[in-house]
């Protein structure tokens, strides 16, 4: 069960993930990856939080120069946990009718990690497709969200696309995907 994992099975699951995906990072071994994570216990924290809420981390080889293993969500759909949310609490708290039950950028900080910019989207759907019926919150600059926007992306028509809404709306077909970095 998910709510149970510890640090013995996410290392198992993510081994299988690993494996199973290797063009996702093709120059990596797990083994080397494996000694990483068991060094920084924390990260192996939030890679269980990343799990929990359906996000099925996974490393992503984008800069082969970069000694830096960056996990990235790598489930199909943005995770079902994870939608159904406005984009941050001060939409959720201005929310008028029908307030969702949580915000994309505080379950982010919940989890530890950090949403996904419109360039990690981007560069991360040139190594697999997702989002093919959902979309996912990312990062939105501070001009945009104080005129009361927000930004996703979603992948259709086999290209990528860059949205705005209001960050006050939510649909039960987006998310958000997030990414964490280890040095």
């Amino acid at each position: 069960m998910l709510q149970d994992l510890d640090e013995v099975s996410i290392l198992e699951i993510l081994q299988q993930r690993f494996e199973a995906n290797m063009q996702r990072h093709p120059e990596l071994l797990w083994d080397d990856v494996k000694k990483q994570l068991i060094a920084q216990p924390s990260k192996l924290k939030i890679l269980i939080e990343m799990e929990k809420t359906g996000g099925e981390p996974d490393i992503v080889t984008l800069n082969l120069q970069s000694h830096d293993l960056i996990f990235y969500d790598c489930s199909l759909e943005s995770p079902k946990p994870r939608r159904s949310l406005c984009y941050d609490r001060d939409a959720l708290e201005n929310r008028k009718d029908h307030p969702p039950k949580n915000n994309a950028i505080d379950m982010v900080r919940d989890i530890g990690a950090e949403l996904l910019t419109e360039e990690d989207y981007r560069a991360i759907q040139q190594v697999f497709h997702f989002d093919l019926k959902t979309s996912s919150w990312i990062v939105t600059p501070a001009d945009i969200r104080q005129k009361g926007g927000a930004l996703f992306c979603d992948r259709r028509y086999d290209h990528v696309f860059s949205y705005h809404n209001g960050a006050q709306s939510y649909y039960a077909s987006r998310g958000f995907r997030c990414k964490l970095v280890i040095a």
